[in-house]
């Protein structure tokens, strides 16, 4: 994690795949999974640079509380939950684009007993939930996260 933590600080890293192949050169290999789950550890978020830039950010960088605190508008999340859909022990959940990974990190914190894990896209979260989930239960708890 300490090399991420490096890179994240001196280099200007959008998204995974540009921090995954910033490892490699360093002769670092991890998995998407690994990656998300020490990216969320870190307590990393996506913020806009100067330039306009969509990259990832550290508590330590300025701009994080910034972030932080517009992420976690309990209006704002309600208004960028767009949808809820279930497929078998899935739930497709469609939000407004580039917030899909702070309503996944938000769902992994909430820590509900009906769900095993998230998946975030750009506007696309797919959760995993338990094969004895009610679905309605996880509708509701997924449109009152905070």
């Amino acid at each position: 994690m300490a090399r991420i933590k490096a890179i994240v600080q001196t280099q200007e890293i959008g998204n995974q795949q540009e921090l995954a192949q910033a490892l490699a050169k360093e002769g670092h290999r991890l998995t998407q999974s690994g990656l998300s789950r020490d990216l969320k550890l870190l307590k990393v978020v996506k913020g806009i640079t100067h330039a306009g830039k969509s990259v990832y950010m550290l508590p330590e960088n300025p701009y994080y509380r910034r972030v932080r605190e517009h992420r976690e508008s309990v209006n704002e999340m309600r208004a960028n939950l767009l949808s809820v859909k279930f497929s078998g022990t899935l739930a497709v959940v469609k939000c407004r684009p580039g917030y899909a990974s702070a309503l996944a990190c938000d769902i992994d914190a909430a820590a509900f007993e009906e769900v095993m894990g998230t998946i975030a896209g750009d506007d696309t979260i797919f959760v995993a939930l338990a094969e004895d989930a009610n679905r309605e239960m996880v509708e509701t708890k997924l449109r009152t996260i905070s």
